[in-house]
């Protein structure tokens, strides 16, 4: 995850508040989640410098996941300064995440 953001309560306001960023809601234990794990860290790269793309386990910052109402996973949202602009929920192809991220730069 060389490219990824891992986000935490501690770091979710200052990494979210300006530009646009990707936010993957995501458990250790869910397989579906698992499976997106390269499709995401390919998104960080070719977005490396443009936007924010992390990862919060949602076992780790309950609050932040009740915050969005996250009760399926993954579950992705893409949030410029600071506002939710699109959701996904579930299994997404790169050019999807890519596509909803570049709209927003």
């Amino acid at each position: 995850m060389a490219n990824t953001q891992i986000i935490n309560e501690s770091n979710f306001a200052s990494l979210t508040a300006n530009g646009v960023a990707l936010v993957d809601f995501w458990a250790e234990w869910c397989g579906p989640c698992k499976n997106m794990l390269p499709v995401v860290e390919e998104v960080a790269t070719t977005m490396a410098g443009r936007a924010v793309v992390g990862k919060i386990n949602v076992e780790e910052a309950p609050a932040i996941s009740a915050q969005f109402g996250v009760k399926n996973i993954p579950a992705f949202f893409v949030i410029k300064d600071g506002h939710v602009v699109e959701q996904f929920i579930g299994v997404q192809d790169k050019a999807t995440l890519l596509n909803a991220i570049e709209k927003y730069l």
